[in-house]
């Protein structure tokens, strides 16, 4: 974790948003995310993004990449801005106010209003959505993809009230100004970076959860009555030790890994295996994932493209 501080030193937001605390010393990272509750594919693919290294969206978890969101919108709106706010109003102060300085207070003041409104939204509606997903409720009325905008324009205005006070405004005395067009200019940074993270992680991984579940309501899933009870009766030929190998199978696990992790022979496994189409029908990994994500022996996003 130090090692990627030291790399890349505006890791520090992304590192409080994960709500990882400070004083790690020299754990590494996957020991450092698992005290903390954190994926940590989902932390790395975070940090790779934000520091410029390749990437992949294929093992995010949305819990933890929506927590991360969460305390980004946090940080911005009851940190970052009110802050910039009132080292602004204390810069114009210094020269004098006047009806132009009123005028950029408004510009900030619509702008902070509009990114509130916009962040409010996500906590509100689409991380909602995100949460009834995971829950397997599909909404066939809504997809991500009517989301996925070009988020850019919010961190431009910020770039644009910074470029008339540098360009229009004059005053002699700058010190405090420049102070907070400094703080200006890592904030439209950080928003960016912010919006990389949802437009390249956050949008992609959830457009793959759709497209499982819609999958999955075109295959035998809309299980009621007589469907759920035969169901539960294929449930109930399976031994707790094949219900364990169903589930490290769909989550994309090698009999090697299925050996290891629960500590039995590969011979072994392969006989559970051998056993568990001989009861269930089924003879091939990916209709053991689609079984296992039916009958609820493993959440959607745990699974592994097989």
């Amino acid at each position: 974790m130090r090692e990627l501080i030291r790399d890349n030193a505006m890791l520090l937001p992304a590192i409080s948003r994960f709500d990882i605390a400070f004083g790690f010393g020299d754990s590494p990272v996957a020991t450092v995310c698992r005290d903390s509750g954190v994926d940590t594919d989902t932390f790395l693919s975070v940090c790779n993004l934000l520091s410029g290294y390749p990437f992949s969206s294929d093992s995010i978890s949305l819990h933890s990449l929506m927590g991360y969101l969460k305390h980004a919108h946090t940080s911005f709106l009851d940190v970052a801005f009110p802050k910039i706010r009132h080292h602004l109003i204390d810069a114009i102060n210094t020269g004098g106010a006047d009806e132009v300085s009123l005028l950029l207070m408004k510009f900030y003041d619509d702008y902070v209003a509009e990114v509130k409104r916009h962040m409010d939204h996500e906590n509100d509606v689409i991380f909602q959505y995100v949460e009834r997903l995971l829950a397997r409720e599909i909404d066939e009325d809504f997809s991500i993809s009517a989301y996925s905008v070009n988020h850019g324009h919010m961190a431009e205005k910020l770039n644009e009230l910074k470029d008339i006070f540098i360009y229009h405004y004059k005053q002699k005395e700058n010190t405090r100004l420049s102070a907070v067009l400094f703080d200006i200019i890592i904030c439209e940074r950080d928003m960016m970076s912010h919006f990389d993270v949802e437009n390249r992680l956050f949008i992609p991984a959830v457009e793959r959860l759709e497209s499982n579940l819609r999958s999955l309501l075109r295959t035998p899933s809309g299980m009621v009555g007589d469907e759920a009870d035969e169901a539960d009766s294929q449930l109930s030929v399976l031994s707790e030790r094949e219900k364990d190998i169903i589930r490290a199978v769909a989550c994309g696990k090698a009999n090697k890994e299925i050996a290891d992790q629960l500590c039995i022979s590969v011979h072994t496994v392969a006989t559970h295996r051998r056993n568990i189409s001989t009861k269930l029908g089924i003879h091939t990994s990916a209709g053991l994932v689609i079984f296992a994500i039916i009958n609820h022996l493993v959440d959607v996003n745990d699974v592994k493209p097989i």
